[in-house]
């Protein structure tokens, strides 16, 4: 999954032979699962129709700040547009934008949104080999980095004029990619590894039959995502659970068993920088299992259960620099008894929930929480989807590692 995902691109056109490659630009993006604005100069037009613009976006385009043809049309808003966009691109930037840009001035919508955005800007100048070389273009492209704008370099190559030099637009491929990669370089996980448990384990009674819970892998599946869009590389060791996850920093281990999950656990912990385990792992399983289904009888069934081992105790115990997060459902006298856990597993963290809450717990969708310290400073939230809540508990671990 690109980091693009989910996110609102807003992509600013002027009037360059370049903005015949937007076309492809919209593609992509929409491809990389974003939504896509397009604002448009109106001498852009000559380049590229609008029509084609919205029917590939899906979204209408917008020119001017009103249809002067239609009294009934709706002023578009350039505030509300420059607060609305994730990120915003401008591509091409013609050497005329860019010093309109430079110097402030408005006298269209695309520069009047340039300067209500809040979003990071990026542009790509795209113009004619001696006016990239000007002194003028080059002060225009310092000054607007120095601003914050963060700029798509221009390529070599032949250009409109019949000139082979630097100038030429970067190919709609390379800008995405320039944008996914800075994004990526800037996200606070970036370079860390996290592991991390999900699901329930399945303790076999016979071939057929297993003690097992109904932890459905929701909240642990949607942290392994919400870590992974902060730039972290996850080893997601997952128990028997139906959840998917498309994303190319999640790495998926299915396990089945307590000692499975132990065993995958112990094979990653030493090279990652945070363990986080969320899995609901059986507390015990039979202590002989048979190898031919158990037939039903009039009598009673008996099985003898032993423990398994504590996955979250072990790596307590060997942990060295590793931020180690436990989860902790209980029932009755909570906060005491997660405290008791922290101490007792040597946690840097534990996520707290209790089935006494209201929407909280297995299977739903939503989740309350209250996050511990190892100093036993409580952090309390409100019922909140598992995604909003897995958001809250890495901004969390965030928070702690930037301390």
């Amino acid at each position: 999954m690109s980091i693009l995902q989910g996110k609102k691109v807003l992509l600013g056109i002027t009037a360059g032979i370049a903005a015949y490659k937007t076309a492809g630009l919209v593609r992509l993006f929409i491809k990389s699962g974003a939504e896509v604005k397009v604002i448009m100069t109106p001498a852009s037009k000559d380049f590229i129709t609008p029509l084609t613009l919205s029917t590939l976006s899906k979204n209408p385009v917008h020119s001017t700040f009103y249809d002067k043809e239609d009294e009934n049309e709706l002023w578009n808003n350039h505030v509300d547009l420059g607060l609305w966009a994730d990120i915003m691109l401008i591509a091409p930037a013609t050497a005329n934008t860019l010093s309109k840009m430079t110097n402030g001035s408005c006298d269209n919508l695309l520069l009047a949104t340039y300067l209500s955005a809040k979003c990071p800007i990026y542009f790509a100048p795209a113009m004619d080999l001696d006016m990239y070389k000007h002194p003028s273009t080059k002060s225009s492209l310092e000054s607007l980095q120095s601003f914050g704008n963060i700029m798509i370099p221009a390529t070599s190559g032949e250009l409109a004029s019949g000139l082979v030099g630097e100038g030429r637009m970067a190919e709609p491929e390379d800008i995405v990619s320039f944008i996914e990669n800075d994004m990526l370089s800037k996200l606070p996980l970036k370079g860390k590894k996290l592991l991390l448990t999900a699901g329930p384990t399945y303790e076999a009674i016979d071939p057929v039959r297993f003690i097992g819970n109904h932890s459905s892998g929701k909240m642990g599946f949607a942290v392994a995502e919400a870590a992974a869009n902060l730039g972290a590389e996850v080893f997601l060791v997952s128990g028997p659970s139906h959840q998917k996850i498309k994303h190319s920093l999640v790495n998926r281990i299915d396990v089945t068993s307590a000692q499975d999950m132990y065993d995958a656990c112990h094979n990653y912990f030493n090279d990652v920088d945070i363990a986080i385990l969320s899995a609901a792992v059986a507390d015990y399983r039979p202590k002989n299992v048979a190898s031919q289904k158990i037939k039903k009888k009039d009598a009673s069934l008996v099985i003898e259960l032993e423990p398994t081992k504590d996955i979250l105790k072990s790596l307590g115990e060997i942990k060295k620099d590793q931020l180690l997060v436990g989860f902790a459902l209980e029932t009755n006298d909570e906060v005491s008894n997660a405290k008791k856990k922290i101490e007792k597993k040597n946690l840097d963290l534990i996520v707290l929930n209790s089935l006494r809450d209201k929407g909280a717990g297995f299977a739903g969708d939503t989740n309350k929480i209250t996050i511990i310290d190892k100093d036993f400073n409580e952090t309390g939230f409100d019922l909140k989807s598992k995604k909003e809540v897995a958001k809250d508990i890495i901004n969390v671990i965030v928070n702690k590692l930037s301390k």
